[in-house]
């Protein structure tokens, strides 16, 4: 394996500003990620912070001892409790089979940075992956796509879910799902690594009754010997650990609203449209009942003066709220606007790995940070890799094309004007001059007819047009026939264009690990570690 650096631009606006160094957009968060010096600021705010470190440490022995594991992970727990430790964190939802390429680059990027970073400062590092349980989109985390015929297809777990519950609250049909995860390997064809990976696979379920349980097993089993850490968000366990959070939230609410409308309207001033969507009566929480396990979006209702759902169901003083932070905070679970401050509260965070997305919505958050006399971590991008097969780097040869052109465009413009070339020009012109000469002769049949009876215009017309479909359907017969003789070079672009830029996005938000793993084995994600990444913000090819 090698890995080429390429210089591509982000998938928004804002991260392309964000990973160039744009004065205006650095001004919205506390650290910049390329100055070495911010780390050890960032040190210095962290060592006059306080952190449960040895609740924490237990809670994450505790949920981490029925996945797979290794002593590396048992150290970075020990790390954990000491006073000068710190930790990089990223987070993802439990998505099947890790969900999308990104996932998994999100727990590389978290891994990588952790080394790197105890190196070059000199203190314990510990990676930490956040499994966004607590989240409900069932319609996020339940498919991954696959090849058919030429084109990406969505293959979705086909258990219905039509609660909104917490995913980790999200039961697995194992039998449904063995059955469904045996079609998508099945697609991917027959490797050395096939049956290794069935029974992985058979195993990993057999010991899971959640997506999260499943998700978890696959990221450890892949990652247990670099020593990564993971916490679900939606776990009970954890939500007493944040009891005391869940009341600053609820004492605080109004403001934390205010404090992002506030520096919205900084972003917006700067030109970037709102990232984090939030209405003035906002309570940033969410309330899990526990009759239905449907999991309600509170708003405070002013005329009421109660916390409720925004079509109702559910209404609390903020009194009875504070009782059940204090009684029951596994009802209580945070949204986009909170969780960034539960993780802060929770570890003594270096730096926070995130997406595109997560940056630009990171942005709004900086006075609400500064309202409870904390600062944002350093937000590094995590990586973005695509894989580049030996075969598709052929291909590209073959074809003479660009390999940066091809994952910022796709292959569509070359193979257009590749199927353009292959054109009789002679046979499309007299396609066209048929076609205008039969026009032209219809309109005096119809001129004409219409004399003898009005009412045999359009049927002319409908003459005319079955006509000139037959013609079109010649023509297309034609155009088959040609690109049929031309199929093998057709396929290149369509496996480049699927490898590379698949539907026209990046490899990484289509793509599952499980290809890669059924064709280079279940090691080979924990061997991308192997390799000299940088956080310089270029996208990384690697080929294997």
């Amino acid at each position: 394996m090698e890995i080429l650096n390429l210089s591509l631009p982000a998938t928004n606006r804002f991260a392309t500003g964000y990973l160039s160094g744009n004065e205006e957009i650095q001004s919205f968060f506390h650290y910049n990620f390329q100055s070495a010096s911010d780390y050890n600021s960032r040190l210095g705010e962290l060592s006059e912070r306080k952190f449960y470190r040895q609740e924490l440490a237990q809670h994450i022995t505790d949920f981490m001892s029925r996945f797979p594991t290794s002593s590396r992970v048992a150290e970075n727990i020990e790390k954990l409790k000491l006073e000068n430790s710190v930790a990089v964190i990223g987070g993802q939802q439990a998505g099947l089979l890790t969900g999308p390429l990104y996932s998994v680059h999100k727990v590389i990027s978290i891994i990588k940075l952790a080394e790197q970073k105890e190196q070059e400062l000199g203190v314990p590092v510990v990676p930490v992956f956040w499994v966004a349980g607590e989240d409900h989109d069932y319609q996020e985390v339940n498919h991954v796509y696959v090849l058919n015929e030429r084109k990406p297809e969505k293959k979705v777990y086909p258990a219905k879910n039509h609660q909104k519950i917490m995913i980790t609250e999200t039961k697995l049909d194992k039998d449904m799902c063995l059955s469904w995860v045996e079609e998508i390997i099945e697609s991917y064809g027959e490797t050395n690594y096939t049956n290794n990976l069935r029974q992985f696979t058979q195993k990993a379920l057999d010991a899971s009754t959640t997506f999260v349980d499943f998700f978890a097993t696959i990221i450890m089993e892949m990652f247990k010997e670099q020593g990564l850490l993971i916490v679900d968000s939606g776990n009970p366990e954890l939500r007493k650990l944040e009891k005391e959070y869940f009341l600053q939230q609820i004492e605080n609410y109004a403001t934390i609203t205010k404090q992002v409308l506030s520096q919205q309207q900084v972003t917006e001033k700067a030109g970037f449209k709102q990232a984090i969507e939030i209405g003035e009566n906002a309570a940033n929480l969410f309330y899990t009942d526990p009759d239905t396990d449907e999991r309600i979006l509170l708003v405070f209702d002013s005329e009421t003066g109660l916390f409720s759902g925004k079509n109702g169901g559910v209404g609390f003083t903020k009194e009875e709220l504070v009782n059940i932070a204090t009684e029951f905070p596994e009802r209580l679970s945070n949204n986009v606007v909170t969780r960034p401050l539960m993780q802060e509260w929770l570890f003594p965070t270096l730096a926070f790995i995130g997406g595109p997305g997560e940056i630009a919505y990171w942005a709004e958050l900086k006075q609400v940070f500064e309202h409870f006399g904390i600062k944002m971590p350093p937000l590094v991008p995590r990586l973005n890799i695509t894989i580049l097969d030996r075969s598709i780097e052929t291909d590209l040869a073959e074809l003479n094309l660009d390999l940066k052109d091809v994952l910022e465009a796709g292959t569509s413009k070359h193979e257009l004007k590749f199927i353009d070339s292959l054109k009789d020009r002679e046979l499309e012109e007299l396609f066209t001059e048929t076609k205008n000469y039969l026009k032209l002769q219809y309109e005096s049949i119809r001129e004409k007819s219409e004399q003898v009876d009005k009412t045999l215009r359009p049927l002319a017309t409908k003459n005319e047009e079955i006509l000139l479909k037959q013609i079109g359907f010649m023509e297309q017969k034609v155009h088959e026939s040609v690109c049929r003789k031309h199929d093998d070079i057709l396929r290149k672009f369509s496996r480049i264009e699927n490898a590379l830029r698949p539907n026209g996005v990046p490899q990484e938000r289509i793509w599952n690990p499980y290809y890669y793993l059924n064709r280079y084995g279940i090691d080979f994600f924990s061997n991308l570690l192997t390799l000299p990444f940088t956080f310089d913000g270029s996208h990384k090819v690697i080929k294997v």
